[in-house]
């Protein structure tokens, strides 16, 4: 890639021959940028902030808000479908105990641009008004087992994992080494069951999931989903923000860490008065420490042993449209709407069909082998040639691996191996794809090389 894009790459600048120059240079290598809309977006991000001009803005027609730069990539045509989703993975408790506010967030809340989305990852802020802090720990060890074995299984949903408090220890767990202080994950028969068995030295330790209630750490809970309509399976997410409310008033995040709302569009307006309380304890340095937690992520993402310039695109679009750097997020824009990037949902769906055909799961093998074949025309809308090729084979022998994984046995084990070969060689497409679009504008090769020298912190 010899080609350069020029265009500036800093805020407030809104001249029409900057966003001309900008679309001829992405042209030359290949990238479709309509001019009419990145100058509407860009005059959208460099809105001047004033005394009428919220942080958080509410759409009244489809119920939904967020902060007012996330609401301008938010588009409402899955909105019917990501409610439906929350309903599954909302975690709700009684009134005047638990109240909360269901987002979403990741590549779905960026569905006006984001058009290939890999997951639906949901983001939920569950305030529990408790005595002390150790009861609304209690609480929340009870709600998340609860909603959990209410929602298990069913012909649309499977329940895969929860992760929840850490390891106090370094132990053994599942037959996999774990490092003191990294989340515990439970499948459903540790969670049904309340308790873990884990290996330290040759003796057997059993971790109960109310004894580590007092530490509940990173809550988290993984779904696979099935939409009969659209005939697609997602992995759905939901990643939960838990505050205690103490009788005073007084709000604390039980994690020790309350997150910011950066990246979040809320799925129901009624939510906006939980919201609010909440976030009104958001530390002062909040988007300071969310940028320095994003760019630390792209820093694994470019590193040789985590390589994912996909991943890492998709943050520094945030990183860029936080700090002022508008023509580099703009560019960056049109990247997650090219037809090569429907690759990275290719990648992600490899993963949720694992998750769908693993034995015993109530998704039916027939969604999953229709999927599948979904994505081998996607493969072919999207490549051509010998890369066309290679990929639509892979793909092939992943549905012969799904169906060996669903029976179980020896063959399953041949059937990882396949899926691990689909993965690799979508991520490997994916790679290349972003990092010859990448490297080729030099104020964001210039951003990645500061961060690769940059000390980890």
């Amino acid at each position: 890639m010899t080609d350069t894009i020029s265009a500036g790459s800093g805020g407030g600048v809104n001249e029409a021959d900057d966003v001309t120059r900008l679309v001829e240079s992405a042209q030359r290598i290949g990238i479709e940028l309509d001019a009419a809309d990145t100058e509407r977006w860009l005059a959208a991000m460099t809105k001047e902030e004033g005394v009428e001009t919220s942080d958080i803005v509410i759409d009244e027609n489809d119920g939904v808000f967020g902060h007012r730069i996330s609401m301008l990539d938010f588009s409402p045509a899955d909105l019917a479908r990501f409610r439906r989703i929350g309903q599954i993975v909302e975690v709700k408790g009684p009134e005047g105990v638990a109240e909360g506010a269901l987002a979403l967030s990741g590549s779905a809340a960026q569905s006006k641009i984001q058009t290939h989305p890999g997951d639906a990852d949901f983001f939920q802020r569950l305030n529990i008004l408790a005595e002390s802090r150790d009861e609304a720990c209690s609480i929340l060890a009870t709600l998340m087992k609860e909603h959990v074995l209410a929602h298990e299984s069913g012909p649309t949903y499977q329940f895969i994992e929860a992760k929840w408090s850490s390891f106090a220890f370094d132990c053994m767990h599942r037959g996999a080494p774990q490092r003191k202080g990294s989340p515990i994950s439970w499948k459903l028969d540790e969670v049904k069951a309340g308790r873990i068995e884990v290996e330290v030295d040759g003796q057997w330790y059993t971790i109960d999931w109310d004894d580590v209630a007092t530490e509940p750490g990173w809550c988290k809970l993984d779904w696979v989903v099935a939409d009969p309509d659209q005939k697609r399976l997602t992995n759905a997410s939901n990643v939960i923000d838990v505050t205690w409310e103490s009788p005073a008033g007084d709000i604390v995040p039980l994690d020790g860490y309350l997150d910011a709302y950066f990246q979040e569009v809320y799925l129901d307006a009624g939510q906006l008065p939980t919201f609010t309380k909440v976030v009104q304890h958001v530390s002062g340095n909040a988007l300071d420490e969310y940028i320095d937690s994003l760019e630390g992520e792209v820093r694994k993402y470019l590193a040789a042993d985590h390589a994912n310039y996909g991943k890492a695109a998709k943050r520094m679009y945030n990183v860029f449209r936080l700090t002022g750097r508008t023509f580099d997020a703009a560019y960056l824009r049109e990247l997650f709407d090219e037809p090569t990037t429907m690759l990275y949902q290719v990648w992600s769906l490899i993963g949720t069909l694992e998750n769908a055909a693993t034995p015993g799961s109530s998704i039916s093998p027939e969604t999953v082998q229709t999927q599948t074949d979904e994505l081998v025309l996607t493969v072919v809308r999207a490549l051509d040639g010998v890369q066309e090729a290679e990929l639509v084979a892979a793909l092939l022998k992943l549905r012969v691996a799904l169906e060996e994984t669903n029976r179980g046995g020896a063959s399953a084990e041949a059937g990882e191996v396949e899926i691990e070969s689909a993965k690799v060689q979508v991520v490997n497409l994916i790679n290349n794809f972003f990092h010859e679009r990448l490297v080729a504008v030099p104020s964001i090769k210039a951003y990645m090389d500061s961060l690769a020298a940059r000390e980890p912190a």
